[in-house]
């Protein structure tokens, strides 16, 4: 999600999510002579080394659970997903080890590490990243996976070329192939702690129905991007055949058209589902409400959990909340009173609570990435404890 005034058009009071991205050509770049997968697999060979070599063990763990394992999570924003060459165009400091691990002292377990690629790839039809990028994302990845924490791997704020339309899907799916099989050919070897999100909040920008659900093209088209994109990790072999994927709704939304139309490709029993609900839209999003926590908002809120609950429980699929939060409006104690709520609701259903910090203070950042401290510690500590109080009353039943 961006960083900058939010725009909506044709909101509904019960979605919520950040501000989306502005439309800009992809950015094109001389191919390598190699591929990422050539490469590899050259010091492979020079290695006398075989992928079975490399494979760290994968443990055996129903979708269900693993949700549960991955605790309470934390989102990398606006830093590796930024609409610009440089990650640190939309004013936050470069990623640091230091910072990781401050993220997993406080009692994270989930990074989410949300990642732009179309600034850092080539032309059709190869579509090569850049291997200097690639290597970026895989160090901040070691930085949180070093910490035993679970990391969520996507494709961000590339809408500019992800367009769901019958007309460009052809172009879309081909270019999505490439790009998922190189990034998870990258990350094969590593074990279930390391998390592939297929797309982040895929949609049609700048029309009527981006944010309310799509039309019925855009929730099929983006079905498909999902199915190439889950076919192409799972081409790649190795623990990419059995690893967890995170496929999200249209736009990740709670909108009732969007949660009808979500579609798991190949019934895939390792897909869990993803979605995003900055909810209520004006107290979270827009911020021009800043009062939260009477019985009737308490009331609206159980409500909206309960929609995605009911609607994937009985499919028997796991949910994880890849973004929620709320945006700083000089409200200190009703923000504090709405994050506990919402991720007790939410590790009540058994959905894993991941809240969306982009680095900025005045909207959604509890963490200060220069100083490395906690400017909110109280939501950061709700959010932690809300699995830890959960954890500890199934062990005592």
């Amino acid at each position: 999600m961006k960083n900058t005034v939010l725009l909506f058009i044709a909101f509904t009071i019960n979605l919520g999510f950040f501000i989306g991205c502005a439309q800009t050509d992809n950015v094109d770049k001389i191919a390598a002579p190699d591929t990422v997968e050539s490469i590899d697999d050259r010091e492979n060979e020079e290695m006398g080394r075989t992928e079975e070599d490399d494979n760290e063990d994968m443990q055996e763990i129903t979708p269900k659970d693993f949700v549960m394992d991955m605790g309470a999570g934390w989102n990398l924003g606006n830093a590796m997903d930024t609409e610009d060459e440089d990650e640190t165009a939309w004013g936050n400091p470069l990623t640091t080890k230091a910072m990781i691990d401050e993220i997993a002292k406080k009692g994270f377990k989930t990074l989410r590490l949300p990642v732009t690629w179309r600034f850092h790839m080539g032309s059709a039809p190869d579509y090569v990243i850049e291997k200097e990028w690639l290597d970026k994302v895989e160090a901040i990845a070691n930085f949180a996976l070093d910490n035993d924490m679970y990391v969520i791997l996507n494709i961000h704020h590339d809408e500019a070329w992800i367009i769901p339309t019958y007309e460009k899907a052809p172009a879309v799916k081909e270019q999505l192939t490439k790009v998922w099989k190189q990034i998870a050919h990258r990350f094969k070897s590593y074990n279930e702690h390391l998390i592939f999100e297929t797309l982040n909040e895929p949609r049609h920008e700048d029309t009527p129905e981006e944010w309310n659900g799509g039309t019925a093209e855009g929730r099929d088209a983006v079905n498909q991007y999902h199915q190439v994109s889950l076919d192409a990790i799972r081409a790649t072999g190795g623990n990419n055949a059995t690893r967890k994927i995170m496929v999200s709704t249209y736009a990740a939304s709670t909108s009732q058209n969007a949660l009808d139309a979500y579609a798991v490709p190949n019934n895939d029993e390792n897909v869990i589902v993803s979605v995003h609900s900055y909810f209520p839209y004006l107290f979270a999003l827009e911020g021009s409400d800043p009062t939260w926590g009477t019985e009737a908002d308490k009331s609206e809120l159980t409500q909206e959990l309960n929609k995605i609950y009911e609607k994937f429980e009985k499919e028997g699929r796991a949910v994880v909340m890849g973004e929620w939060g709320s945006t700083f409006s000089g409200n200190p104690e009703d923000r504090l009173a709405h994050a506990e709520f919402y991720a007790n609701g939410c590790v009540e259903r058994g959905i894993c609570p991941v809240w969306w910090d982009n680095g900025n203070l005045d909207e959604f950042a509890i963490f200060n990435r220069n100083t490395l401290e906690w400017n909110y510690p109280e939501i950061a500590d709700a959010i932690v404890n809300a699995v830890k109080d959960r954890n500890s009353m199934e062990q005592t039943e």
